[in-house]
């Protein structure tokens, strides 16, 4: 039977007129301190409010300009309102929007191919968030596990200051106390370990002979635990210990992934490969979502009504995610990022000669941690709020690391104005 017709009605036919609502007017004035009056407290914003962005400048309601070292935490990996994504976004916006689950779209099967074709993966499951991603990530090796090996192989060894997500399940994982604190009981079955610590993951295995351990889930480099890169002898023995135990290994790529570290995923540049690989920050560029990659066979442990999510591979969301991999995923891309690195090292090792603050500058690709001297330990938020004032945004990985992570394509004019803003604010912060 074919679909009914229905009359044709135009959009504007369907459309309000705002202006003839009642109460609708000029818009309402918002003020920072509104933040404290109408959300849940969950945050500390800064105190000023962005109210536009293009590329790597973002401008708040007094007009005053800022130079973005922070992407959105990683996020905006082209900048704000880069054309091409704007472009997509309008295109998909005209054509449609939302299908859910029930059906697919052109869009997420446009965007599972292209992340396929350039990576191990053979299959991808779409989400919203990296929490989201690593959820379906843990959950999938466990049922992996199950289904191959029995119930008694549900065991997940993480390491500490890992942050894997805000889900109790991945906060869990994550293995900082901070965050997990007073929402028990937590989901047991987890091993944590210290980062880069050969023998402490060898003695994860050795406790009942590594049969239990489903899964080792790592971030390539650890981002909020002090921006520390994994070394090859670490992360070559999660692929070593893995393999012999029958175990999977997750790579969390939701901020090394989508050429924050010079290659389209970091894992590309470490000498090994994952069983599972989770993206999302950069995979959008500013647009909510989130990805698991993986291989066929363990993916068919997701059948059909396993897992699942509302709007996971929404259209408009993918449409944006394809423009953003188009564009990341080339040679000029990801070797303008190793040149940005080289330029942001020089610059901050010309600072820190004429400062002396940093104890450690390290890091890949357009994601640099700066750690301070000890005696201005704990003084990474002052930092932070002084270069707001500067006219520079900059993160804080940790209350002793400065965390840079601007967009992959910042100009080198704003890199070195934003380095000049640095050092003024770690003038005042600091002495």
């Amino acid at each position: 039977m074919k679909p009914m017709a229905v009359p044709s009605t135009s959009t504007a036919s369907l459309a309000t007129d705002a202006r003839a609502a009642p109460g609708a007017g000029a818009p309402l004035p918002v003020t920072r301190a509104m933040f404290d009056e109408l959300m849940v407290p969950c945050y500390a914003p800064a105190a000023f409010i962005p109210v536009r962005g293009e590329g790597s400048r973002v401008w708040d309601q007094q007009g005053h300009m800022y130079i973005d070292f922070a992407s959105g935490v990683a996020v905006t990996a082209l900048g704000h309102c880069h054309p091409a994504m704007v472009r997509a976004l309008t295109e998909q916006a005209r054509t449609i929007w939302h299908v859910s689950n029930w059906m697919t779209n052109e869009p997420a099967l446009r965007l599972a191919k292209k992340l396929i074709d350039a990576t191990f993966a053979e299959r991808v499951f779409f989400c919203n968030s990296g929490a989201e991603a690593n959820e379906a990530a843990l959950k999938l090796a466990r049922r992996y596990a199950h289904d191959h090996f029995g119930p008694e192989k549900f065991r997940v060894v993480s390491t500490l200051n890992a942050f894997h997500g805000r889900t109790l399940f991945t906060v869990t994982a994550g293995g900082q106390a901070k965050y997990a604190t007073g929402f028990g009981p937590a989901p047991t079955g987890f091993t944590h370990i210290r980062y880069n610590d050969v023998a402490g993951l060898e003695a994860a295995f050795a406790e009942e002979g590594g049969d239990d351990i489903c899964a080792v889930i790592l971030e390539p480099m650890q981002g909020e635990g002090g921006m520390i890169p994994g070394t090859p002898e670490f992360l070559g023995a999660a692929r070593r210990l893995c393999d012999e135990h029958d175990a999977l290994l997750i790579l969390d790529e939701i901020q090394s992934g989508m050429g924050r570290t010079g290659a389209l995923f970091s894992y590309m540049q470490k000498g090994i490969v994952p069983d599972i690989l989770t993206s999302a920050k950069g995979l959008g560029g500013g647009f909510p979502i989130g990805a698991m990659l993986t291989t066929a066979e363990v993916a068919s442990s997701f059948s059909v009504g396993v897992h699942g999510t509302t709007y996971g591979g929404n259209p408009l969301a993918c449409a944006v995610a394809g423009a953003v991999f188009d564009i990341v995923n080339t040679v000029e891309v990801l070797d303008g990022v190793k040149a940005r690195h080289a330029l942001f090292v020089e610059g901050l090792r010309t600072i820190n000669g004429r400062r002396e603050v940093f104890a450690d500058i390290r890091g890949e690709g357009v994601w640099i941690g700066c750690e301070l001297l000890p005696r201005w330990h704990g003084k990474a938020t002052d930092v932070m709020r002084a270069a707001s004032d500067a006219g520079l945004i900059v993160l804080m990985a940790g209350p002793d690391v400065v965390r840079i992570a601007p967009s992959l394509v910042i100009s080198l004019d704003e890199i070195l104005e934003g380095l000049a803003r640095l050092e003024t604010a770690l003038g005042r912060s600091l002495g």
